[in-house]
């Protein structure tokens, strides 16, 4: 028998590669004698880097960059097996995941360490660049990632905005002169699901703004900042960012890359799959596992397992999906090849203690969902 282990990180309690680990072994608890490939994955997410860095057998370069706040924070990019491709986590610099609860503020949150990632991978010769947009703390448009890259971008009064979505609005002036000449010699393939415009009701600052700490005032403000914004841009490139797919992505960044890199988008989880060359592991496994944190109605949005489930179907070979909470609106994943969803709490427990034993809990729940398989296959 081949089985595969195909999950993402279940967040904040095991990476994606522990979590594949801990499916392997309760799969061959109930089968000693099954092939188990392991095959870790990320949406464009949390662990993309990694997650592509571990498929590639290439390696993870340490730097200290400007945090979302502005205090100096380490970040970590990946540099692929090829020795020429550069993959960056926008959380890694600029995440969410580094700002306290009661200090977002996107309002003061910045890109500009994101942009400090990129210069340090040109600066090694990097041209080739991945860049997952998932998980920030920011609402700035980019600018802060601009303006590590050279661009001036000034007030009335000709002088260098600050950090964060709150000096949009006092831009005056765009001066690309000093922006890095190397980046219309790289390309920049985007890893996003998100196809929000820019701005409006669907846009940036109303649909991720309140997850980053902005009131609905706030994010009404922060509106009116991206819209003047980009009407700066499109005087500077004639590019209409306001209403075009994809702009609103990671507050704004999405828009950035959009109107002043040589850039192009792919789903980050096709992305993933790709260079994890899971298509090439599929044929002749007979099952698959995969999992993530939480599996709900959202996993149909190009999660990791509704990913895994529509490359497997293809092949017709059934996916059991894990997670640590099972949530509403599941029912359409089934259309998609995802055989069943399993929840890996089985009784009454703490968050804590949930956390702390999830390996022991992915490990029993993927030998019971093998032997349940197995009998099944017994009667056939």
């Amino acid at each position: 028998m081949k089985i595969i282990l195909a999950p993402d990180s279940f967040k904040g309690s095991l990476t994606a590669p522990e979590a594949a680990e801990a499916m392997a072994k309760g799969v061959r608890k109930a089968m000693p004698e099954a092939e188990t490939i392991e095959i870790p994955l990320a949406d464009g997410g949390e662990g993309t880097a990694e997650s592509l860095v571990a498929a590639t057998d290439g390696r993870m370069v340490h730097v200290i960059v400007t945090g979302p706040l502005g205090k100096p924070v380490e970040a970590a990019y990946g540099i692929l097996g090829d020795n020429e491709t550069c993959v960056i986590e926008m959380a890694q610099a600029s995440g969410i995941c580094l700002v306290d609860p009661n200090e977002r503020d996107p309002l003061k949150t910045t890109t500009f360490g994101t942009g400090e990632l990129i210069r340090n991978a040109l600066d090694k010769g990097l041209r080739r660049f991945i860049l997952a947009l998932g998980g920030s703390a920011t609402n700035d448009g980019g600018i802060g990632m601009l303006q590590a890259l050279g661009m001036k971008l000034l007030d009335a009064k000709g002088k260098d905005v600050q950090y964060g979505g709150g000096e949009l609005v006092r831009i005056e002036t765009i001066d690309d002169r000093l922006f890095d000449a190397r980046i219309a010699e790289a390309d920049f393939l985007i890893a996003t699901d998100v196809q929000n415009p820019l701005v409006g009701p669907d846009g940036a600052s109303h649909v991720f703004g309140p997850q980053k700490g902005a009131t609905f005032e706030v994010a009404e403000l922060l509106d009116t900042h991206l819209t003047h914004w980009a009407n700066l841009v499109e005087e500077k490139t004639g590019m209409r960012l306001h209403d075009l797919p994809g702009a609103g992505a990671a507050g704004g960044i999405g828009g950035a890359f959009q109107a002043f890199f040589p850039s192009r988008t792919k789903r980050g989880i096709d992305l993933v799959i790709e260079y994890a060359r899971l298509h090439e592991h599929l044929p002749g496994a007979d099952c698959v596992f995969t999992g993530e944190g939480q599996i709900d109605y959202q996993t149909a949005s190009g999660k990791t397992p509704m990913g895994v489930a529509q490359a497997a179907q293809a092949f017709n070979i059934p996916v059991f999906a894990l997670a640590g909470s099972v949530g509403e609106g599941i029912d359409t994943l089934y259309e998609y090849g995802i055989t069943s969803a399993h929840s890996i709490v089985c009784g009454p427990i703490s968050l804590k203690q949930a956390i702390t034993r999830a390996a022991e809990f992915v490990e029993q729940s993927a030998e019971q969902i093998t032997r349940i398989w197995l009998a099944g296959q017994s009667t056939k």
